[in-house]
């Protein structure tokens, strides 16, 4: 199992260029199911998700090839097999995705119940009660969602959804649905996160009806068929994010090449309320920082509220500045397990319940540390950044779901960093 080896103490300084948003990418791969012509997806991420839901596709008879310039050419009108099966869902919860488009074009698919990173209960179950209100008949039967059309039905039908909450995939998982459907369908309490109008563009691309992309209220004129398209992939913001707090944690000066201030907001806020220095150049963003930092307060929440996928990073910043932060979680109630590892690296944090207190120190000391999940490896990388010594951080498989080529960009902004076997 790979482990990453830091050396800490070293500013990052250069230029980085930010990868294609993972959280755009499978949604917009799962969008090819909905067509039998070619679709081409370039500025598509290196990352072991992304390579999971191409074996997924393929596993179903799609024709799916990766290029060596990040492009990704899917042709699903070779589909055979409408099924996810266990045994390529239980790593990745976005397998849920290809319900949707399944369904739409084919008017069944059978589902295995999703895994993933262990943060929380996610559950599917607005992804069925959304679905069934479009007059799909879904049932959940050892361990696997089985949904079909009624008999006589050859499409979905166009319907209100007002989820209960919240929620990421549900909605894209809708919007795809809702292309093919008879009618027109309204999305209320529609989630408003970046990825979400880009998947929506695609879609635009290949022939949708969609209004309102980017809000809370999506409308989505139904139509026969969809044809194929090219599109890029929009940058990954929380990789732009998480690069942000590294530069800022150690006090460096680099340009985030395709990283985008408008994406970021909050974080961007948070970071010059520290005292770190945030600007936009041209195709991208500048980060400077010198001195320790001042830690700051958040609450994490939905889109375009501080984001809980930078919890962590952020925390890691919050551990070397001045100052005491309190750091309040609300979408996953076991997204503090990173607060353990850090601990080891000499951070004062307590945690009570849902709140995090942050109490900075002028120093952190290299430990051996464990990964959990996805967002907290990429925090104890950034922790490992800043320590005095030594720092390993194991099991980063977690970290490779996620970033592409992490140490590697790193590297090129002077972190001594490497990877062992």
């Amino acid at each position: 199992m790979d482990k990453l080896l830091i050396r800490g103490g070293r500013q990052l300084l250069g230029e980085v260029q930010i990868s294609g948003a993972k959280n755009a990418a499978l949604p917009e791969l799962c969008a090819c199911l909905l067509t039998a012509e070619p679709v081409t997806l370039r500025n598509v991420p290196r990352l072991q998700d992304v390579n999971t839901m191409l074996k997924l596709i393929r596993n179903m008879g799609v024709g799916a090839v990766r290029e060596e310039d990040g492009r990704v050419l899917v042709t699903a009108g070779t589909l055979s097999s409408p099924e996810a099966p266990y045994e390529l869902v239980k790593t990745m919860r976005a397998s849920v995705l290809a319900l949707g488009p399944l369904l739409a074009r084919f008017g069944e698919a059978t589902v295995s119940l999703p895994g993933g990173c262990a943060i929380g209960s996610r559950p599917v179950d607005q992804h069925i009660k959304s679905l069934s209100a479009m007059g799909a008949e879904i049932v959940v039967e050892h361990g696997y969602m089985i949904a079909r059309l009624p008999k006589g039905w050859t499409r979905l039908k166009g319907a209100r959804i007002a989820t209960d909450m919240v929620t990421v995939t549900g909605t894209e998982n809708f919007l795809m649905a809702a292309c093919l459907a008879e009618g027109e369908t309204i999305l209320e309490n529609a989630a408003q996160e970046p990825e979400i109008p880009d998947l929506a563009e695609m879609l635009i691309k290949m022939g949708a009806k969609i209004e309102g992309h980017g809000t809370s209220r999506i409308r989505i004129q139904g139509v026969e068929k969809l044809h194929g398209c090219e599109h890029q992939v929009v940058a990954d913001r929380i990789e732009a994010g998480t690069f942000l707090c590294a530069v800022a944690a150690t006090g460096g000066d680099a340009v985030l090449h395709h990283g985008r201030i408008d994406h970021l907001e909050a974080v961007v806020e948070k970071l010059r309320d520290a005292g770190a220095k945030v600007s936009e150049v041209d195709g991208g963003i500048r980060v400077q920082s010198q001195g320790r930092l001042k830690a700051q307060s958040f609450r994490t929440t939905e889109y375009p509220g501080f984001p809980t996928d930078m919890q962590a990073q952020f925390m890691a910043l919050n551990c070397i500045s001045n100052g005491t932060a309190k750091v309040t979680e609300t979408i996953f109630e076991n997204r503090f397990m990173h607060v353990n590892e850090m601990v080891r690296l000499g951070a004062n944090i307590q945690i009570d319940g849902k709140v995090s207190v942050v109490e900075g120190v002028e120093k952190l000391s290299g430990a051996t540390v464990m990964a959990t999940d996805l967002r907290a490896s990429a925090s104890l990388v950034i922790a490992g950044l800043v320590a005095e010594g030594e720092t390993v951080v194991d099991r980063i498989y977690h970290l490779d779901r996620g970033y592409d080529q992490m140490e590697s960009k790193l590297r090129t902004l002077g972190a001594d960093i490497e990877r062992v076997k």
